[in-house]
């Protein structure tokens, strides 16, 4: 088993660097829109979805279903899921995820809610991505 990280509080307590993850169900896509897009209503639909507005472009995430064929998009995205709800003043949390995934070369696309994480790996590395996350201490539910 991987070293387990520490999540820090500001006030300097430590707790464990397990985390619990699932994998959600279905393809996702992560697609563009023209700067200044209004929220696309194709976007706002299905299990796990978010838009991003910043300067210079608009940034969708949703289910590769939802994206229309004149889009530009990367599609074949597997979302996982951090079991929250997370403190905002604690640290560590995505460092715990994403650093045995860079370890493992897998690339991310991460999204943050109010109380948790998703990170999306393409569909052809899910084994490796879950491989690199067991070893690290963490556990992967169905649920």
């Amino acid at each position: 088993m991987g070293v387990l990280l520490p999540f820090c509080f500001d006030d300097g307590m430590t707790g464990t660097g397990r985390l619990t993850l699932s994998v959600l169900e279905g393809e996702f896509a992560v697609a563009q829109v023209p700067p200044g897009s209004s929220l696309p209503l194709w976007a706002a639909r299905g299990l796990l979805w978010a838009v991003v507005g910043a300067p210079g472009e608009v940034s969708v995430v949703t289910g590769a279903a939802n994206v229309p064929p004149d889009v530009r998009a990367e599609p074949g995205w597997v979302a996982l899921r951090l079991h929250g709800p997370f403190p905002f003043e604690l640290t560590g949390i995505l460092a715990a995820v994403l650093n045995p995934l860079r370890d493992a070369g897998v690339g991310i696309f991460a999204l943050s809610t109010f109380d948790t994480d998703y990170v999306l790996v393409k569909a052809d590395r899910l084994p490796d991505a879950l491989a690199a996350l067991r070893r690290a201490g963490h556990e992967i539910t169905d649920s």
